[in-house]
């Protein structure tokens, strides 16, 4: 499929799945604009991406970002259609974990991370969609912890909230703007090999749980370039009738018991 004249955000653009997704959406002819935190995953996003891609380095936790964004891409592309949103983070090394355990700051720096740049970043498209009449398309990345959790390997319960709360936050805007033609949709992976599942995949003894949780394809962590088609299917033009649904994809992760050894 042709992405020819069409232009897309992904914020969290810079590495993991959201390069991996901004590289296959410019692949097939869309302008992309990547936003992105890190000095060193906006130059990795240079090097990846075509030399007409905007890479912005910015905090997706702060309003600004995402509105400077959408202000350069429009300059340089004209009308966007869609946004995917990726960003966002563990909030373990903050205090995330086991709820008796939990510290505040690790509870609100978690919600920062996953919930309200999310939140950001949808109402800010969502307005330039209504200002330009645009029947757009959001993706916004969930997890397969808000809804089938994992307690011996991922007990991190801030985080779980936060991808729960994607769900329902999706849903609800999916609902209300339903009428304008603005489709909003999750994406919800397992493990997969990313710079923030670094710990666990370098952990024999979860790789070893991931072999039968995660069943297809022999067993193993997900690659980032397993969820382009999916990604494909929602921010395509083609999709005229798909709003507030979650599609895991997560290599049977939420069908399977997980042997523990």
């Amino acid at each position: 499929m042709s992405l020819k004249n069409r232009t897309y955000i992904v914020v969290g653009g810079t590495s993991g799945m959201g390069l991996e997704s901004a590289k296959f959406l410019n692949q097939q002819g869309a302008a992309v604009l990547v936003i992105g935190r890190s000095g060193k995953g906006c130059e990795i996003a240079k090097k990846t991406l075509d030399d007409k891609a905007i890479i912005y380095q910015g905090d997706a936790t702060k309003e600004k970002t995402i509105a400077e964004a959408i202000v350069q891409a429009h300059e340089k592309f004209g009308e966007i259609q869609g946004l995917f949103h990726v960003a966002g983070g563990s909030g373990r090394q903050f205090g995330d974990g086991p709820l008796h355990e939990m510290s505040i700051e690790g509870w609100n720096k978690t919600f920062e991370l996953n919930l309200t740049s999310l939140m950001l970043s949808n109402k800010q498209i969502i307005n330039y969609f209504l200002k330009h009449g645009i029947a757009g398309n959001i993706l916004n990345m969930g997890s397969v912890l808000g809804f089938s959790p994992s307690p011996k390997y991922f007990a991190t319960h801030a985080y779980a909230a936060t991808k729960s709360a994607i769900i329902g936050f999706s849903k609800s805007i999916a609902a209300y703007y339903a009428t304008n033609n603005i489709k909003i949709n999750v994406l919800a992976p397992s493990l997969f090999s990313t710079p923030m599942a670094e710990r666990a995949i370098k952990d024999k003894r979860i790789q070893s749980f991931i072999k039968t949780k995660q069943p297809l394809d022999g067993g193993r962590s997900g690659y980032p370039v397993d969820i382009n088609e999916a990604v494909l299917m929602f921010l395509s033009p083609n999709n005229k009738f798909i709003t507030g649904q979650v599609l895991a994809v997560d290599g049977g992760w939420s069908l399977s018991e997980g042997q523990l050894s």
